[in-house]
């Protein structure tokens, strides 16, 4: 007979730690995502506004450029189904002192926001419904000069 009965803490042990590593392992992945994400977020959306931000294919209006830079930017980052993509425009913005009232109407200020949504966002074990209802954001903002093309203030 042995001094201390240990049968079965083993399993035990493995049973408490197996879903605190899968945890882990999801967050770690998930996390190297989203700074993957946003590193190529930050060069396409700086990419897509300082070329059609200030020169929009068909239309030469500001608003219409909206759905351009969106559509380059989502195309760059790829991923819709992890990732949404926003770009609001700020035709009144004053670069130099940061107001949102500008005496000179030529700067526009765009603002592209990504929105990464972790893997797995919903998981069903035994029955039980588990959902993700944490969203990660980031944002950039980039002020262009509507007459001066290459211009990114």
């Amino acid at each position: 007979m042995r001094p201390f009965d240990s049968d079965g803490q083993m399993s035990v042990e493995v049973a408490v730690l197996v879903p605190v590593a899968i945890v882990v392992a999801l967050s770690v992945y998930n996390v190297g995502r989203f700074l993957e994400l946003c590193a190529v977020f930050d060069r396409a959306s700086f990419d897509a506004v300082a070329s059609l931000g200030v020169s929009p294919a068909g239309e030469q209006s500001v608003w219409s450029s909206v759905e351009q830079v969106r559509a380059c930017i989502e195309q760059a980052v790829g991923n819709p189904d992890a990732c949404v993509v926003s770009v609001a425009v700020d035709g009144s913005f004053d670069a130099q002192t940061g107001s949102t009232f500008a005496l000179g109407p030529s700067l526009v200020r765009y603002t592209c926001s990504l929105v990464y949504k972790p893997w797995p966002s919903r998981l069903v074990v035994a029955g039980v419904s588990m959902g993700s209802p944490l969203a990660l954001h980031h944002e950039r903002s980039l002020s262009v000069d509507r007459f001066r093309p290459g211009v990114v203030v």
